[in-house]
């Protein structure tokens, strides 16, 4: 039985994806297929990279990442990334999808063609770049003759990428679509909009989750709330467990 794991995206509310794994690893249940989106493209990638989620979670807070964001002013986003790739190509030395220890896919968005383009071969911290670039935040990266943004704007739940796969998909969604708190900044506002865009087709995908990790909690959070990662991991881990405890059916377990 394959148990695939497919990640939304939603900024920094992707460490709430590190609690869940912390979560479904101490429950006995193996992971043999990881796809993810923009946040959950990155978090992803360090799990399938043989990363524990509490090594993935020290990383990823004390890291350089967002300090090597550089403003690009006068140019297609106000933000650029690409100079993530030397941080990261750290974290991942042989920089290919086949020296991962999981079978890993990463979705990202080609802005110009509108379609989503998958990648599961070749470079990783590429496409991992590529698919965390929020539309209007972030300049497009440009990469094997594409222009490509943010994955979770034509598909913030890439299910379908591992049916077919895997026997049964546990869903880890950290953007519950009901906000009951004001917006901080326009950027809120922006992902918010994108966030509308993508709700009715991310409805279906859900649903062929044979688990949903879902947690109400995460309202509380921004998508910009890097510096709260910890408390977002705790929330994401304690209801994965709450509910890995009372369905204990909901998965076929392996691990014991």
């Amino acid at each position: 039985m394959k148990t695939g794991l497919v990640l939304s995206g939603g900024g920094a509310r992707a460490f709430m994806h590190l609690g869940v794994m912390q979560a479904l690893d101490e429950h006995g249940i193996t992971i043999d297929f990881v796809c993810g989106t923009s946040g959950g493209a990155l978090v992803g990638a360090f799990y399938a990279g043989g990363y524990t989620p509490k090594e993935s979670l020290d990383i990823l807070s004390k890291s350089d990442l967002l300090r090597s964001v550089r403003f690009a002013f006068g140019r297609p986003g106000l933000l650029r990334i690409s100079a993530t790739e030397k941080i990261l190509s750290g974290y991942f030395p042989d920089n290919d999808f086949s020296a991962l220890k999981i079978p890993l896919i990463i979705t990202a968005t080609d802005i110009v063609a509108a379609e989503t383009v998958v990648f599961d071969a070749g470079e990783v911290v590429q496409p991992m770049i590529a698919s965390c670039g929020i539309p209007g935040l972030f300049e497009p990266y440009r990469y094997r003759g594409r222009e490509l943004v943010d994955g979770g704007v034509l598909n913030n739940m890439p299910v379908e990428f591992l049916e077919g796969k895997a026997d049964q998909l546990v869903g880890a969604h950290c953007n519950p679509f009901l906000q009951d708190r004001p917006f901080k900044n326009s950027f809120e506002v922006a992902y918010r909009s994108l966030l509308l865009a993508v709700h009715n087709q991310n409805i279906e995908r859900l649903q062929k989750c044979d688990l949903l990790i879902e947690p109400p909690g995460m309202r509380a959070f921004s998508i910009f709330d890097f510096h709260k990662s910890k408390s977002i991991f705790r929330t994401g881990y304690d209801f994965a467990c709450r509910l890995l405890s009372e369905d204990l059916h909901s998965l076929q377990r392996t691990g014991y």
